[in-house]
């Protein structure tokens, strides 16, 4: 008997899934809710309902670390151990009760009021990268724009010297090579661990520079807590850093390259928001559009704590579950006209920072951001267009979708 490939399952690796995953996700929603996935090796969850609820259920782990590490022969384990000992206690990978105690001091550190205070730092960054690319016709906006702003942006905050951050970029996608499941990427777990121990290095260092000399930073408030409360190991304190240094650059820059890479593709909906820049609600409106239609994220994973019968489907202990935020957001049940792009959608309950205890806690970064960098761009471009010819680059990533780079031509105002 020859056994065929569902045609709705999914292929991550497929170029034109890269490229354009909704299809293929709209398939899948019309499916069972949650069903097996040969294509990536667990099982799915693509609707709205089944994300949220999955989300929180305790049943289901945020830890993917420890039965990857675990699974591993000793020998390459044991090749992998700075990786492993930075990325196992991160909080996004870690449960109660360890995530409560991390959670809360970045909490504090990374609080809505907190944020908002920063918003004139992040519209003197802006204004000066635009100044950079005012007089050219053709940027590549996430090398010139998307990135270097986040970026920047959670270095200062962090107290990183602006000086380094091209090194600590490069570190950074090392590690998101593994962290973010790059299928492309090869000898993706030596490159990890390299930028690992680097990191370690750069950031142990920083610390001990900081106990001595505290400065008004996020790494120094951490250090303080941490010393003065006892909540946070050295190895803690090290990881904590590099985790806000890579998710506070990461998902920000996805939200401004596929924010502005949608707007291109509907000119009217970039004129309806160039019309009304000058209106923060209608801006962040239209920001919560962009995560909900093309988001940094297209899947968060986790693991079935124990075993689960959810709606029929048997899932055992140990098993992945893929949670498809991406199709979630575009679910009709939840969202009316879905697969229109609508500045102006409101309420949108996308689940796009995730949900429950691991909301993403820069999402009030990624948003100021957002909020300062799209009305700025339109007051300084007459029009910015894609560049004819130029084909969007889009990382292979199964967890975080994105631009590699975006050529896109500009027209002063």
């Amino acid at each position: 008997m020859v056994i065929r490939p569902d045609p709705d399952d999914l292929d991550p690796g497929d170029p034109g899934f890269i490229a354009d995953p909704f299809p293929a996700l709209a398939r899948l929603r019309e499916g069972a809710g949650v069903r097996r996935s040969a294509g990536l090796g667990g099982w799915v969850a693509s609707r709205h309902a089944d994300c949220k609820a999955l989300l929180k259920d305790p049943r289901f782990s945020a830890d993917r670390m420890t039965p990857f590490f675990e699974h591993m022969g000793p020998d390459k384990r044991a090749g992998l151990s700075t990786l492993e000992s930075t990325v196992r206690r991160w909080a996004v990978f870690v449960d109660p009760p360890d995530h409560t105690r991390l959670r809360g001091l970045m909490n504090r550190a990374f609080n809505p009021r907190a944020i908002e205070a920063l918003a004139p730092r992040v519209a003197r960054r802006v204004d000066d990268l635009i100044a950079g690319f005012r007089d050219r016709r053709r940027v590549d906006f996430i090398r010139e724009f998307a990135y270097p702003l986040p970026a920047t942006v959670i270095a200062d905050l962090l107290g990183v010297p602006i000086a380094d951050v091209e090194l600590l970029k490069r570190w950074s996608d090392e590690l998101g090579a593994f962290v973010l499941t790059a299928r492309a990427t090869p000898d993706k777990y030596a490159r990890a661990e390299a930028a690992a121990k680097e990191m370690r290095d750069y950031f142990g260092a920083l610390i001990e520079a900081r106990r001595g000399a505290p400065g008004e930073d996020a790494a120094s408030w951490l250090i303080a807590a941490s010393d003065r409360e006892g909540r946070l190991s050295s190895e803690e304190l090290v990881a904590t850093c590099v985790l806000l240094l890579f998710a506070g650059h990461e998902t920000t820059t996805h939200l401004l390259g596929n924010g502005l890479y949608a707007l291109m593709r509907h000119p009217a909906e970039m004129a309806r928001l160039r019309a009304r820049k000058d209106e923060p609600a209608f801006v962040a409106t239209a920001v919560e559009e962009m995560l909900r239609w093309d988001g940094p994220s297209l899947a968060q994973v986790r693991i079935a704590a124990e075993d689960v019968d959810w709606n029929g489907a048997r899932i055992a202990k140990g098993e992945r579950v893929f949670l498809m935020l991406a199709a979630a957001g575009r679910d009709p049940a939840v969202f009316a006209d879905p697969d229109r792009f609508d500045p102006g959608r409101d309420p949108n309950p996308h689940l796009a920072f995730g949900y429950g205890l691991h909301f993403c806690v820069g999402a009030p970064l990624a948003r100021l951001e957002a909020r300062v960098a799209f009305p700025k761009l339109l007051a300084a471009f007459a029009d910015i267009a894609p560049v004819p010819g130029a084909v969007p680059a889009w990382s292979d990533n199964l967890v975080v979708r994105g631009l590699h780079e975006l050529e896109v031509a500009l027209a002063p105002v």
